[in-house]
Order: C-alpha cells, then structure tokens, then sequence
C-alpha cells in the first residue's frame, strides 16, 4: 500500500536546480551573451545562448558543443 504512494511521491519531488550560467559567449553560434540573455538547461547546469536557434541545436547536440565536464567546447583555455 506505501509503495504507489512512496513512487507517486518520488515523481512528483521537484526537479534539483541547475546550476547558474556563467558562460559569456553562446557555445553554439560563440556570439556574446550577457546576464539577461536567454538560458537552456542541458545536464544540470544553464547556458546563456545568442538566439533562440541556439536552444534547439544545444539541446539536440550538447555533445558536440560542450566539453565532459560542461565547459562550451568555444571557451578560450
């Protein structure tokens, strides 16, 4: 009888925040970004983005612009 309800409560506990952007160029287009652009979310962690194409094609693709550990593939090391 606790099990539907420990399940029921387990899908409905809020989702863990990502962590803040601190990205200052898009790791897509590498156009710049500052505190008010728009962010997605993608493993837990927000990046500020250049232009709403920049969402879909982070979001379908991540690998392919962000490093292992999250950091945009375009950031200057």
């Amino acid at each position: 009888m606790f099990a539907p309800l420990l399940a029921l409560s387990i899908l409905a506990a809020p989702a863990a925040k990502p962590v803040p952007a601190t990205n200052t160029t898009c790791p897509v287009l590498g156009g710049k970004v500052s505190a008010s652009s728009k962010t997605v979310a993608v493993r837990g962690r927000e990046y500020r983005i250049c232009c709403a194409g920049c969402d879909t094609d982070l979001l379908k693709h991540p690998d392919k612009y962000l490093e292992k550990d999250g950091t945009p593939k375009n950031t200057k090391k």
